[in-house]
């Protein structure tokens, strides 16, 4: 079984949903991370934690605001949480909602919570793989953030933790201040959320075994996918899309990117039925119909990051792909792609 804590990150649509609702466009963030700016339209994306903290540092960095891991927590409905969120809102109490958002967090991140609980109070610490450079403060706050809006949403209460430790120097903002609502410390040894005890066990208000039935099948084969590995098409794939808007991809670069040589890759890709071009026509398919749901990015320059030679070539695959043109397509208000 592959580690489930290998460097690999993914971040999910909501994300993105609630950098947008803070004003910052996903593209400008990428950019200014040097990351494809076509990342966020890939459902199948994975990036390293250098790369995922290089985002939280050009968010901090284009908002200028030290509580916007904050308010991407605080000010996006759960209802388009990530689906950990979700599921984790329907739980029976508190500690039954932590421990589920514990658990299928790492479906996006190899960072682990751990718990370690006595003397009536609950200590939150998040663990990274060796090696990995100090966490930004903005996703620090988002985690611990995510933990107290779970249980305030869950239980209809305003709880409070009992103390919050930052490693990073201080000073403390107004809004961090308002939002724990407790003291908090830095220039700690470790960033720990430190709650009480006697709150996990809680009831939630909004607790719904039927639809907790329905979502926990859903996650946990998402857990069984990740711990196995997607499948191998799907991983070439991934990597095509990530690489397009760098120029044409070619087999040698991808079986590089996948840590395998030319002819390996070539024979993995005969072993399941198809070819490569095949996969990067699918690529550039799906990769396509994503680009042209976001307005911000110009067909033109779509065409572009697709690697067509000009506007025209990628007017003449759309067509074939929708029977209509990119425009016309933008213009009949197809919604954005869900993943």
């Amino acid at each position: 079984m592959k580690d489930i804590r290998a460097d690999r990150c993914a971040l999910p649509q909501a994300f993105w949903r609630a950098v947008e609702l803070q004003g910052l466009r996903p593209t400008a963030v990428l950019r200014q991370s040097r990351l494809p700016v076509t990342l966020h339209h890939d459902s199948e994306a994975t990036i390293t934690t250098a790369q995922l903290f290089a985002i939280w540092r050009a968010i901090e960095a284009l908002s200028g605001d030290a509580g916007f891991g904050i308010k991407m927590v605080r000010e996006t409905s759960t209802a388009t949480h990530m689906l950990a969120f979700i599921a984790a809102s329907y739980a029976e109490n508190y500690r039954d909602g932590l421990a589920r958002l514990v658990r299928f967090k790492r479906l996006c991140s190899p960072d682990e919570l751990h718990c370690e609980e006595g003397n009536g109070r609950a200590v939150f610490t998040i663990e990274w793989p060796p090696g990995t450079e100090p966490e930004p403060a903005l996703a620090v706050d988002a985690s611990f953030a995510m933990l107290i809006e779970l249980g305030r949403r869950g239980t209809g209460q305003p709880l409070a933790p009992i103390a919050v430790e930052f490693e990073r120097a201080g000073p403390s903002t107004d809004l961090h201040d308002a939002f724990f609502g407790c003291p908090i410390r830095f220039g700690a040894s470790k960033n720990r959320l430190v709650l009480a005890s006697v709150d996990l066990d809680r009831p939630f208000i909004s607790h719904n075994p039927e639809l907790l039935q329905m979502l926990m099948p859903a996650l946990s084969e998402a857990m069984r996918e990740r711990e196995g590995g997607s499948s191998f098409v799907e991983q070439v794939k991934s990597v095509l899309k990530r690489a397009l808007p760098s120029g044409r991809p070619e087999v040698v670069d991808v079986g590089r990117d996948l840590g395998m040589s030319k002819r390996t890759l070539q024979r993995r890709i005969t072993e399941e039925g198809t070819s490569f071009r095949s996969i990067l026509d699918d690529a550039r398919h799906e990769l396509g119909m994503q680009l042209v749901t976001d307005p911000a990015i110009r067909v033109e320059e779509i065409a572009w990051l697709l690697g067509y030679r000009d506007v025209n070539s990628f007017y003449r695959a759309f067509k074939e792909w929708t029977g209509t043109t990119p425009m016309r397509w933008r213009q009949m208000g197809i919604p954005r792609l869900s993943i």
